[in-house]
């Protein structure tokens, strides 16, 4: 029985009330964030393993659980989950209510302009999350237990993200969390790998160099039928190295190439297609075209290259072993 079932086991009535009492009213204060009773409940139960019922060697007394609870930020902790699960309703309210307070706090701690504006960009990065554990992407949401206001939490994160500024010199997502990033690392475009020897080798070789070429023709079709506003997405976050803040300063720009598109968008979900982009915005594009590049890669090998399950995954295996630089986005052209 898991850490977290026991705890719920051990739950008086009274505490299992008020955590319903809880969600019930972070619902109603916020119907469109699709943040499920369980995920909640999950939640508060492991704060409450890992801050009363570690803390001793007996359960907690069910007057200590439920003090614990009415001291917990809800409303925070409700928003937290539902940007860790990629809400876009919640993405929005945070940018909303927290956005300027991040910068107010990033300016106030760093030493210059510059260093603010590479911590609000990493902090963002985080908080979307790029690494993908177990087919699952990893927010740094995830972490925030609801003890203690999501604006001193958030103060925390800014800190911890300077104290490591020095190692790390930009905040961009690299070529290796963008392999993580689509969950299988299909991002690349040659492979480089030493001659072989001897006869087995040698067969062994040519087995693996068919499917090499499979994965790389394979990569090679997906980056170019990716759309033009993905294309461009990827051009300016990986070869102009663009910062998440510049690019969403380039689709406020009348005359950017995304404007347009962005607009569309806009209309579709009722959104103000003159307000301000941020960085956790550009973040979802971006991710959203990692996924078709998977996808498209994926499509490839099993319809153009006929192979099986088995085989498509050899080649996802393939793609991990090396990294081809600027060659992986020679397809990206928009012309």
């Amino acid at each position: 029985m898991s850490t977290e079932a026991k705890t719920s086991d051990d739950l008086t009535n009274e505490s299992r009330a008020m955590i319903d009492d809880m969600f019930a009213r972070c619902t109603e204060n916020a119907p469109n964030f699709a943040v499920t009773q369980d995920c909640f409940k999950t939640s508060l139960l492991k704060t409450i393993d890992k801050y009363l019922a570690a803390a001793s060697a007996e359960q907690p007394a069910s007057a200590d659980v439920n003090q614990f609870l009415e001291q917990i930020q809800a409303d925070d902790l409700f928003l937290a989950l539902a940007c860790a699960n990629g809400n876009e309703r919640a993405w929005w309210e945070f940018d909303q209510q927290h956005r300027s307070y991040l910068e107010r706090v990033a300016r106030h701690l760093a030493k210059t302009e510059v260093d603010a504006q590479e911590v609000i960009d990493t902090v963002y990065v985080e908080l979307y999350g790029t690494r993908v554990v177990d087919g699952e992407r990893v927010s740094k949401f995830s972490t925030y237990s609801g003890r203690g206001s999501l604006r001193g939490w958030l103060r925390t994160v800014i800190w911890h993200s300077l104290v490591d500024l020095h190692r790390a010199s930009h905040d961009e997502v690299s070529l290796d969390e963008l392999t993580e990033n689509v969950g299988e690392g299909m991002a690349h475009a040659s492979f480089a790998e030493a001659a072989p020897g001897g006869e087995d080798e040698m067969i062994d070789h040519i087995a693996k160099e068919r499917y090499r070429k499979a994965t790389v023709a394979a990569i090679e079709s997906a980056f170019a039928s990716l759309d033009d506003h993905e294309k461009l997405l990827l051009l300016f976050y990986h070869v102009e190295n663009l910062k998440l803040r510049e690019i969403a300063r380039l689709v406020e720009n009348e005359g950017s190439p995304l404007r347009g598109w962005f607009q569309r968008k806009s209309q579709t979900r009722n959104e103000n297609p003159a307000g301000r982009i941020h960085e956790s915005t550009i973040m979802r594009w971006l991710e959203k075209s990692y996924a078709r590049v998977l996808q498209l890669f994926r499509a490839e090998l099993a319809e153009t290259g006929k192979l099986t399950r088995e085989e498509i995954e050899i080649c996802m295996s393939l793609a991990t072993q090396d990294l081809a630089g600027n060659n992986l986005f020679r397809n990206l052209s928009t012309t």
